[in-house]
């Protein structure tokens, strides 16, 4: 399968049809037309149906466009890793995580990175635990954010200094709104909007012991910027960690941390002998320095030391 009619691919997904492709790619309709119907011949499969204006992608089609994006991205990453000179050092870095005030560590980091070397580009991908380890694992990130608890044991990691707090995320005019803290009992028949992460859901099942059972279970989010949402028009209230939603000033919303406090750390992730690139080595550098020097005492959990040659 070749890297060209891949892209090839990719435009004409992209733009819907064939005269636009090829007119985007610089190509001629006939040849366009000839390497997608012997791609789809390569693969034994149908990835178009063609109507009379519109091309769209079959499921087989989608299940392929996901694949080439991350087979395309993943050569350009190492192509610009290969052009980039030791003169003027320049790349990209991808960063995969969950939302997180945390966050604002690694934008410290970054902000520091481009004063020193203002052609090194990130780029941030949002997603859950899950989410960040499958594009950790194919190699479309460098790195990954990961709200503890998670299970690491098949990465490299190094813990940030800073500590989320849970808590409970609520309309103002909630009659427990005027509490410091919420325990146990005030959840306990609460409609609740809680993160689907199966570790955060048996870290909760810990913390309320019995009267998790008695939950009220209203939806499921993976990124809570919607469950926000569904607070705000108050069809229940939100389990969430401290931070990520706004809730000063003319904002409807408050958040409450749990009692007692419920805390979780941060680590920040790759894969086991990873060979960096110039630029995600630096990042990773600067990242470790700054992070000794606010929290000097905590380890790094790696024997990975690989640099790009």
């Amino acid at each position: 399968m070749d890297i060209r009619v891949l892209r090839y691919f990719l435009a004409v997904a992209r733009e819907g049809t064939i005269s636009g492709a090829a007119a985007a790619l610089h190509v001629t309709q006939p040849t366009l037309s000839r390497q997608l119907m012997e791609l789809e011949e390569e693969l034994g499969t149908t990835l178009f149906t063609r109507g009379k204006r519109h091309i769209s992608l079959t499921e087989e089609g989608l299940f392929l466009r996901k694949r080439a994006q991350e087979i395309v991205a993943l050569l350009e990453r190492t192509e610009a890793a290969f052009t980039a000179t030791n003169e003027e050092i320049s790349g990209d870095v991808y960063i995969g995580g969950g939302e997180t005030e945390g966050m604002r560590f690694i934008a410290r980091t970054i902000r520091e990175v481009r004063r020193e070397y203002p052609h090194i580009t990130f780029h941030l991908f949002s997603g859950n635990a899950e989410e960040v380890r499958e594009h950790l694992d194919r190699g479309s990130v460098d790195f990954g954010l990961f709200i503890e608890p998670a299970d690491l044991a098949a990465y490299d990691y190094i813990p940030l200094p800073a500590r989320d707090t849970w808590g409970v995320l609520m309309r103002k005019d909630h009659p427990l709104a005027a509490r410091d803290a919420i325990d146990a009992d005030d959840l306990a028949d609460l409609p609740l909007i809680i993160s689907r992460q199966g570790l955060v859901e048996n870290e909760f099942s810990g913390w309320m012991g019995a009267k998790f059972r008695q939950l009220s279970l209203v939806a499921t989010y993976n990124l809570l910027y919607n469950a926000a949402l569904m607070v705000e028009e108050g069809a229940g209230c939100a389990l969430c960690l401290e931070g990520i939603v706004r809730t000063g000033g003319d904002s409807p919303l408050c958040f409450r941390p749990l009692r007692p406090k419920m805390e979780v750390g941060l680590k920040l992730a790759w894969k086991k002998q990873q060979c960096f690139t110039r630029a995600a080595e630096i990042f990773l550098d600067r990242l470790k320095r700054q992070g000794e020097r606010i929290a000097p005492q905590e380890s790094v959990n790696t024997n990975s030391t690989n640099n790009f040659k």
